[in-house]
């Protein structure tokens, strides 16, 4: 009877065990994923951040010291460029995306930069470097959602609160990224010939 009861606790044991060392690989898994997630968004935002200097070079030359974008845009680089963790890197991911509209629509406001090779590839390669955020912010978005999801769950609950984990923000359109991009609302000291 003792040898019964023994290996039942046993059996019990190596049960809860088993399903700890399971809960524990798969929330440090989950981790990973959107770590990994979070570094390929991060690659193309270094890669954007890498990619201004040479617009706002480009665009002083048509536009100006004076012009707001530029202030915009190099303070959002600088915003990027100081940020120490994933969510002050998102709020200034999304206030550099804002202050690109208005490089797009800077085109329009001047023919001459327009037709302006450098600025035409510049402008191309942000372009596709937002598309290329846009895209990771999907595949980043459904790491946080799983994670959210299973350290949220019973029994992982209690794991993940021994492990000190803690809900993470999704990238979010913010009412600026919603509006569709106005030259008035992106160039609004600008004057064509400055």
């Amino acid at each position: 009877m003792n040898l019964l009861i023994l290996c039942f606790v046993g059996v019990v044991l190596f049960g809860l065990v088993a399903m700890a060392i399971n809960i524990y690989n798969g929330l440090i898994s989950l981790r990973n994923q959107l770590e990994r997630a979070w570094s390929n968004i991060d690659v193309v935002l270094k890669q954007r951040f890498d990619e201004i200097p040479q617009l706002i070079q480009v665009i002083e030359q048509y536009v100006g010291y004076e012009s707001d974008l530029l202030k915009n845009l190099a303070q959002a680089r600088s915003h990027y460029g100081s940020a120490r963790n994933v969510s002050e890197k998102i709020e200034a991911s999304r206030e550099m995306s804002f202050a690109l509209q208005g490089v797009i629509a800077i085109g329009e406001a001047y023919p001459d930069l327009k037709s302006n090779q450098n600025f035409v590839q510049l402008q191309s390669r942000v372009s596709a470097l937002e598309n290329m955020i846009s895209d990771r912010r999907e595949t980043y978005n459904e790491a946080v959602a799983n994670f959210n999801t299973r350290i949220d769950q019973f029994p992982d609950v209690f794991a993940a609160r021994i492990l000190n984990y803690q809900r993470q923000d999704m990238f979010q359109a913010t009412e600026l990224e919603r509006q569709a991009p106005s030259l008035k609302m992106n160039l609004p000291n600008l004057k064509k010939g400055a």
